[in-house]
């Protein structure tokens, strides 16, 4: 009875490994939908990255060309950047040829390893060198392994971009691929100093990261809000047809959309600004702010008062002078 009762553990603890693998990991399906008449994305869950939900909380597209596939972002595993190469795969036969990173935040490039095993060659912004190797992101790789494992585990690893990006002062870089023209955007500075947006002329399809989310509060820890604003600017001289938010569903009314963003980091600004001006205890500011109008928006809970905390240190920066 005693051998029946381990035997039936080790049935168990087999089958869960084999759950709980990395390996198992590569069979998720993911659905990319066509957004454009040759851009597709794949959306994430909303709100924050989970186990439960292996990592899945980002976007990332791709566009498909006689010349070969451009993606832009790598989602946030391995794993998941093996199902979205599976996934355009089935929509092509045209070899991944270039990888756009939006930015450096775990959730849009660690998948950047899985294409650059096919021989994929990664672009990003020139503000993004050494980051991979820093302090920083050492510690946020770990905190992933513990937090995500096994979809981040000890084979996970965030990697350089091949080329780096150099702006100039025009603020932008277009290129040509498969006889299709590209715009690279420059809104470094904003959500992330890396930030980079691409836009598919022909398909009138912007791409943009996480300077634009719908259906949810975005991520502003960290961000310089003011920039931030700015940075909207260049999505409206665009006027795409469709954008592709970093978080949060694809949307046609770009412009009405782009109103749920702005209106939350000018509302983080006024009150957190009011707040750092009469030098009152964050706390206290924080729990008598109004925050009705964003409470029932996914990852308000998780991300509001982490935003408030950060605008309200940017704020007293500004008022400062710094």
């Amino acid at each position: 009875m005693r051998k029946l009762r381990w035997a039936w553990w080790a049935v168990v603890a087999w089958c869960w490994a084999i759950v709980a693998s990395p390996a198992h990991a590569q069979e998720f399906v993911l659905q990319p939908r066509q957004v454009g008449a040759h851009s597709w994305a794949v959306f994430g869950e909303s709100g924050m990255a989970t186990a439960a939900n292996r990592g899945f909380n980002s976007n990332a597209g791709f566009v498909v060309t006689p010349g070969g596939v451009v993606v832009f972002d790598t989602l946030g595993t391995p794993a998941l950047a093996e199902a979205m190469i599976a996934a355009i795969r089935r929509v092509t036969p045209q070899p991944i040829r270039r990888v756009i990173v939006s930015h450096y935040h775990a959730d849009h490039y660690y998948g950047a390893q899985a294409f650059k095993a096919i021989g994929a060659e990664i672009w990003a912004h020139e503000a993004g060198r050494g980051v991979v190797g820093s302090d920083d992101a050492k510690a946020r790789l770990e905190q992933r392994r513990q937090d995500l494992f096994p979809w981040v585990d000890e084979k996970t690893q965030p990697v350089e971009a091949d080329r780096w990006l150099a702006f100039g002062e025009r603020g932008s870089i277009d290129f040509d691929f498969g006889g299709m023209k590209f715009r690279l955007i420059d809104v470094s500075g904003a959500h992330s100093p890396q930030d980079v947006m691409m836009y598919v002329e022909g398909d009138r399809v912007l791409f943009a990261g996480d300077l634009y989310f719908t259906g949810r509060i975005p991520f502003v820890v960290g961000a310089n809000t003011k920039r931030w604003l700015q940075a909207m600017d260049r999505i409206a001289e665009v006027n795409p047809r469709v954008a592709v938010p970093g978080h949060g569903e694809a949307s046609d009314r770009v412009m009405a959309d782009l109103t749920l963003t702005r209106d939350y980091l000018r509302y983080l600004r006024e009150t957190m600004g009011k707040a750092a001006e009469a030098m009152d205890d964050f706390e206290t500011a924080y729990d008598r702010v109004d925050w009705s109008r964003w409470e029932k928006l996914p990852a308000f809970l998780p991300g509001n008062r982490l935003n408030a905390r950060s605008v309200y240190l940017e704020m007293e920066r500004e008022s400062l002078g710094r």
